[in-house]
């Protein structure tokens, strides 16, 4: 998974492209517990470009898309938001894949 690298990337990417964006922070122990399960996931739902989204760098970002809880996940597809798994509760890759399931 890359990381996000501005905000234009994003306003581009979502609508250019199927993307699951994982919002996430350095700080955040929920986040990295989600780590080592990621590309697992990525592999399953290769038709998305997962694209993480650092918070402390994005706040305004974050805001705007009213992403006030991390780790969290936002969907684009064919340009428009498909689904949200936004809030602040650790996550299981059972629920993240659930929650992508239910967007293909």
């Amino acid at each position: 998974m890359r990381d996000l690298q501005s905000v234009e990337e994003f306003q581009a990417l979502k609508v250019t492209e199927n993307v699951v964006f994982k919002f996430t922070a350095g700080w955040c122990p929920d986040c990295h517990f989600i780590d080592p399960f990621m590309p697992e996931i990525e592999e399953k739902y290769n038709d998305f470009t997962f694209i993480s989204v650092n918070r402390d760098q994005f706040l305004d970002t974050c805001i705007e898309h009213d992403i006030f809880g991390i780790p969290s996940f936002l969907v684009y597809k064919n340009g428009l938001e498909a689904g949200r798994f936004v809030s602040k509760d650790r996550k299981t890759k059972e629920e993240i894949e659930q929650f992508l399931d239910g967007i293909i």
